[in-house]
Formats: C-alpha cells, structure tokens, sequence
C-alpha cells in the first residue's frame, strides 16, 4: 500500500448536477455514481460550481487550480502562460507518476495542460491506433451496438468514452507492479454535443417524446449541425423536441455513468492501494435558459452547478460548508499528497471552507459568440449579455455578477429579478468582496495574451463539436 493516495480525476463533459441522480433528477441517469457517493467513503457534494463556463476556461482552472481570470486561459488568451504550474507538475515533482487521457483539443499540448503528465494521450482519428491499440479498437467495433453508434460511418454518432475506458482500465491494471502513487486525470467526452448515446441509454428515456428513435436522434444532430441559427431564432424547437433533446442527453450521460462504475470497480478490485477518486463535470449546459444552447455567454447555474462526488477523501476533511469548487478539491489532493500548494487558489478543505463561489466568463469568446449570433440574426437582442468580463459569486442564497457595465444581485435559484434594490447591505458586501478578491487572486498571471498551438487537425475536431474557430 502506498503511503500517499493514488488520485483518480474524472471529469465528465458537459454534465449538469440537476439532470443527475444525485442532483435529485426524476430520472435515473446517473445509478453507478450515486452508488460510489453512498458507499463507504463517499461523499455527494451538493454546492460545487466549475470555474469557467466551458472546456477550456474550466480545465485550466482544474489543472493549475486558479482561477479562469488568474490563468487566462479561455479568458484574454487560449494557453495557459508558462509561468504558471500544472497540478500535474506539482504532483510529478513529489514522485506521482501521472497520466492524462483526453478526447478534447482544449485540454492538450496547444494550451499547455499537458504539462507535467509523465503520459498525456490526446484521442483523435489521426492518432487513435496508436493511441488505445488495435485491440481495443476491435473490441469497440464489436461492443459497438452498446457502446457505439452502431453500424453507421456517420463520425458524429461514434464517441471515444468507451476506448478512453479501456486504455484507462489497461493503465491502472499494470500499476499493480509499481509502488509509486499516481495522479490519472481523465475527460469523458459523451455528453457534449452532438448528443448521440448508444441506443440502449437512448431508449431508456426517449419514450417520453413519443417520436421514433431515428426521429429523436435526427433532432439531436440537428440541434449541433445548426446550434447557432437555433439560438439566433426566437423560438428554436417544439415541446416534443427539447424532450427528445433532454432523452438525448440524459442518455449521454447514463453511458458514461456506466463507464465510471466499471472503472470504479476495477479500481477497488486492484492491489494499486489506496486511491482517491473525483468525479465531477467541466461545466453544466444549457437549455433554453436565457434562450442559449450548449454553454456560452451566461453563467446560470444550469452551466456552472455541477455534480462533485468522492471516495476516500472524506476522512481528510474538516469541510462542514456548502460551496466548493473544483481547485479546492485539487488543493486538498495537493496538500495530501505532500506537494506545494504555494500560488494555488483553493481552499484546503482539511481546514476550511468557502464563503462564495466564483464563476468567470471572458469578454472575447462573448464577441465571437454574439457577433455569430447577430450575424444570422440582426435582431438578436445583444444587449442582454455584457460585453465585458463576466464574475458571478454565488453564496447559498444569491447570486451576485459584475460585469464593467453593470452589478446585479439575484436571490437563487431565480436568476432574472434583479433584487439589488432589496437588499443592499448584501450587495454592498459582495461588491467589496468582488472587489478585494478581483484586485489579488482575480488578477492575471500575465498582461501578455497566450496563444494555443492548435494543430489543423486540432481545429477540425473543435468544429467538429462546434466550436468557432478562426
């Protein structure tokens, strides 16, 4: 048994707390994780809000454990500076082997997050033999009426969660011949659109729509192929739609909930030791709330509350509070694995706890989404998504966002009154805590914009899931 604990960090794509089991969703969609948080051990979070309200934004601050304005990245720039360390670094300067599999380019050697992974492998086509093998390629073909898209050369309806597992599970087995911890890091991709599950999560929900299979999943890769001109329209699909939407999604989510209850059993089964496990979400998604899709321009809870559960951490804490956010957790992990936490943001949650939370959105991806937006549209109602930064603190009872036009307060869960008027003594206060909090760990590492070394292929797969690239 190691004297340090192994760490596994799972993020999950995508994945919103209120469509979870946990989160107290009508629907079953997430029964292995709920498992792990109910067993000896574990521990559900009910109060955890990423940092950034999209992959790359949220992943850096994940992995330098700072905070999206501090790091930059999906902020002022696409990199992380290189005067910032990775978590990995840390956890690689006091003998962690690390490990890091990710399906997506935010998260890759183009914005430095791959720094300090002793293995880093980035799933895409050009490199997925080499990558996952030959072996576990046969082996999706065969499993891929269950775990795939089923026998379609349409790319969109085939994920990579299914091999990512299997590399993974392959990963972790051969550390049963070493006696150095371990800090593996792994993205599941599924729940980002183009929402396509293997049919057999698809059909546990799809009933609802009263549409045919086929139906709904045409509706799901309409709801990607033509994701900007839906949001541009006033009114983007019919009731029967976002349910197919939603069954969609949930379905998504149920796969790779599968998925994590393998990898959670296997784990338990190794004689790897001791071995932490994190499993949470980059950033939620949105609905219709504020008339978006995806994840963009807003930080409402539907993108930013997100599920947070572990195992074998909760032993370690003093933690009693409510909010916590995802570089507290990694601080933690740091502090008990003997590494420096010196620069992080986090709190220590052997010793305290959070007051609020906060939620960035930057000014640039806003004027890439909106002048696309206003593009198809040029009635599009610009005006309700400021221009400039975006911080949100949430505490456990409101919600206060700063922007340089504009200071709000909404009293959660409603985010459309604006209460300032009512409450100023709360206002006043959460003012001068953004502001105080804005002028020190708020402020960037660098003025100096990074830019990501995207490869062409790189940008294609971004496009691919719909991103705006240059």
């Amino acid at each position: 048994m190691t004297e340090r604990p192994n760490i596994v960090w799972i993020t999950l794509e995508s994945t919103r707390a209120d469509h979870t089991t946990m989160g107290g969703y009508d629907r079953e969609t997430t029964p292995n994780i709920q498992r792990i948080a109910d067993s000896d051990g574990g521990r559900y979070f009910s109060e955890c809000f990423s940092h950034g309200i999209w992959t790359l934004a949220s992943s850096a601050s994940i992995l330098t454990a700072t905070y999206p304005s501090h790091h930059g990245a999906g902020m002022t720039g696409d990199a992380i500076p290189d005067a910032l360390p990775t978590v990995a670094e840390r956890f690689q300067h006091v003998g962690y082997d690390t490990a890091c599999i990710s399906p997506n380019s935010h998260l890759s050697s183009a914005t430095g997050l791959d720094r300090g992974f002793d293995e880093f492998v980035w799933l895409s086509k050009s490199t997925l033999r080499e990558s996952v093998g030959l072996k576990t390629i046969l082996s999706y073909l065969w499993n891929i009426q269950s775990h795939g898209g089923g026998l379609t050369l349409d790319t969109r309806k085939h994920g990579t969660d299914y091999m990512l597992n299997q590399l993974a599970l392959r990963w972790l087995e051969a550390r049963q011949t070493t006696s150095d911890p371990m800090f593996l890091y792994l993205h599941y991709g599924g729940p980002h659109h183009p929402y396509q599950p293997p049919t057999r999560h698809l059909k546990k929900f799809a009933g609802e729509s009263g549409l045919s299979l086929e139906d709904v999943e045409a509706i799901g890769l309409d709801h990607h192929d033509n994701l900007y001109e839906h949001m541009a329209a006033a009114s983007p699909f019919s009731d029967e739609e976002w349910k197919a939407l939603a069954a969609l999604y949930d379905g998504e989510i149920s796969h790779v909930d599968e998925l994590v209850g393998e990898l959670f059993d296997t784990v338990q089964s190794l004689d790897i030791g001791d071995t932490i496990f994190v499993i949470t979400a980059d950033h939620g998604e949105l609905f219709g709330e504020s008339g978006l899709l995806a994840h963009q321009l807003v930080t409402n809870e539907a993108v930013s509350h997100v599920p947070l559960v572990t195992h074998g951490l909760d032993a370690a804490l003093a933690y009693d509070g409510e909010l916590v956010q995802h570089a507290d957790v990694m601080t933690t992990l740091l502090s008990l694995a003997g590494a420096s936490t010196d620069g992080t943001q986090g709190i220590d949650l052997q010793t305290g706890n959070r007051d609020v939370a906060i939620v960035q959105r930057g000014a640039d991806r806003r004027t890439q989404n909106v002048d696309k937006l206003v593009e198809l549209n040029p009635a599009f109602d610009a005006s309700k998504f400021p221009e400039s930064t975006l911080t949100a603190l949430f505490t456990p009872e409101f919600k206060y966002q700063h922007s340089d036009d504009e200071t709000e307060l909404f009293r959660r869960p409603d985010e459309t009154t604006d209460v300032s008027d009512e409450y100023p003594d709360v206002i006043a206060d959460l003012d001068a805590m953004f502001r105080g909090w804005n002028e020190t760990q708020g402020a960037p590492v660098t003025e100096q914009r990074q830019t990501g070394r995207f490869t062409d292929e790189m940008r294609a797969q971004l496009a691919d899931l719909g991103y705006l690239v240059e």
